[in-house]
């Protein structure tokens, strides 16, 4: 018990010490978060006792207020702090790939699956929906990067629905702050042992692609040009 209570109090310390750093981290994106938090925390309190004084039980209705005053305030607080976080990723490279990692479970991500010298890329993500391609970068040279994905699974999962988001704030594409509500939208049509194939296959199509071998050197031709020889005429 003696140990217990150390490591207990140890984590209770970390996982305040990671609210405050979080909250910091959110007022820097959002001002009012304290008044916010302040106004739901004690507007709540302020409902339920006004209902305890009516009904002639201030003290049990205080008390369930209380209760969920801070279960409202934290409910508010991870929706504004999650929020602030995205506005400060939007935009940046890599983004996308973060928050398909925090999806939740039944989901399988691979990061960068197609990427061109633009540093546009598509990242590949496989769930009951089946797959997901988000795409971020230039719109219009995406679209270039998505249909190539997509011929080259189709040889190897053609009968897995596949779904392609772009990412970011123009007209048809999707928000950073919405990519986790659009991907939950999408209709489940895949059991888990089909998802596992699925990504048993694409991740041998994968390692095929990476193992191909490839020629070295220059293309036959006349004196090692790479030109194609001339075919003699009959």
């Amino acid at each position: 018990m003696a140990r217990k209570e150390p490591a207990a109090d140890a984590a209770n310390a970390g996982r305040l010490k990671q609210i405050v750093l979080t909250y910091k981290m959110t007022r820097k994106a959002d001002k009012t978060i304290g008044l916010v938090l302040a106004g739901v925390g004690l507007g709540t309190l302020a409902v339920f006792l006004v209902i305890g004084f009516l009904i002639g039980h201030p003290v049990y209705l205080g008390i369930l207020g209380l209760l969920l005053a801070f279960l409202a305030t934290a409910i508010v607080f991870g929706r504004r702090a999650e929020r602030a976080a995205f506005g400060q990723m939007e935009g940046q490279p890599g983004a996308a790939a973060a928050v398909l990692d925090n999806i939740g479970r039944g989901w399988t991500t691979t990061p960068a699956v197609a990427m061109n010298r633009s540093q546009d890329v598509v990242h590949r993500a496989v769930g009951k929906a089946g797959i997901v391609l988000v795409a971020e970068g230039n719109p219009n040279r995406v679209k270039t990067l998505l249909a190539a994905e997509k011929k080259k699974m189709a040889r190897i999962v053609a009968d897995v629905p596949v779904h392609d988001v772009i990412v970011g704030t123009g007209e048809g594409q999707v928000s950073l702050k919405k990519l986790r509500t659009t991907m939950l939208k999408f209709p489940r049509v895949l059991t888990g042992p089909q998802v596992t194939t699925t990504n048993d296959r694409l991740r041998a199509m994968g390692d095929l692609m990476s193992n191909m071998p490839l020629p070295k050197g220059p293309m036959p031709g006349r004196g090692g040009s790479g030109r194609s020889p001339r075919m003699p005429r009959g």
